[in-house]
């Protein structure tokens, strides 16, 4: 493995782990990370899923406490029963809906432009609701995990379905869709957390089945060096988040996406930057 490919493939690992649980989307970042970086793999879908699988480990990690008491408290406790339930049952939506339209959404949509529109249209969903929030017509009736109902985790599971569009962000879909459907902004947080960790890893599972053919030993290094630093990127990024929405709101982050993903279609628009990919 050449240092310039080393270099890359930490470059790409950081901005996966600093992204995958922000509500500002780390597939759209990738792919346009990708299209900057002229980054070439052959198994380029095993490396996104490698990656993406370190992210998913550290947020277990740093849960891991909740996670093994909630699997502990299975057999007698009903309030870790129905974290379990709610989980899977936000789960299975997204999982349906993305096994029917996967290869539509990767030929399609998978493109730095199509990722640009979906980074400005999710920010001004986000300024809507954080301006409705402001203004009182939403509060907040569920503060923890455990007053969760079943049909709370419905309304999130389909809002999860939006995530499938490149750029949308899984994250943002779920914290700010549970934030919607009446949410606090910390329990839709750590809800969007619990409910990353059966869809990445079942997304990871399907993913590396169906890139099986592409995965080479002589690529192992690159998804080393890539993964361990997804790892640490999002151990960080998750202990910030879950002090971050403590105290503050996520037009920041809206705001952000309408200017980054504007600045990518004006530049498509404008022919100053060719996003096809193929330079």
């Amino acid at each position: 493995m050449d240092l310039l490919l080393a270099f890359q493939a930490a470059l790409l690992g950081v901005i996966e782990g600093l992204t995958e649980f922000l509500p500002i989307s780390s597939t759209g970042h990738l792919i346009v990370a990708e299209d900057l970086l002229g980054f070439r793999l052959a198994s380029l879908e095993a490396f996104t899923i490698a990656i993406q699988a370190a992210a998913i480990v550290a947020v277990c990690w740093e849960l891991r406490g909740r996670i093994l008491a909630m699997l502990a408290g299975l057999p007698s406790d009903p309030a870790a029963r129905a974290l379990a339930r709610n989980v899977l049952v936000a789960f299975v939506p997204a999982a349906c809906v993305g096994v029917a339209f996967k290869h539509i959404i990767d030929s399609v949509l998978f493109h730095p432009v199509p990722v640009a529109l979906a980074w400005v249209g999710g920010g001004l969903v986000i300024l809507w609701v954080e301006r409705r929030i402001a203004a009182g017509a939403l509060r907040p009736r569920i503060d923890s995990l455990e007053a969760m109902g079943l049909a709370d985790a419905v309304k999130v599971g389909l809002a999860q379905c939006c995530a499938l569009v490149p750029g949308t962000s899984r994250s943002g879909a779920t914290i700010i869709g549970g934030m919607l459907f009446g949410l606090s902004r910390r329990a839709a947080t750590e809800f969007s957390f619990f409910l990353a960790i059966p869809t990445m890893f079942g997304a990871t599972a399907y993913s590396l089945y169906k890139a099986r053919h592409e995965l080479s030993t002589s690529d192992l290094g690159v998804y080393v060096v890539a993964s361990l630093f997804a790892f640490v990127a999002a151990l960080a990024c998750v202990r910030w988040l879950l002090r971050f929405v403590g105290g503050h709101d996520f037009r920041g982050f809206a705001w952000y996406r309408i200017a980054f993903g504007g600045v990518i279609v004006l530049t498509s628009w404008a022919g100053w930057v060719d996003w096809s990919g193929k330079s």
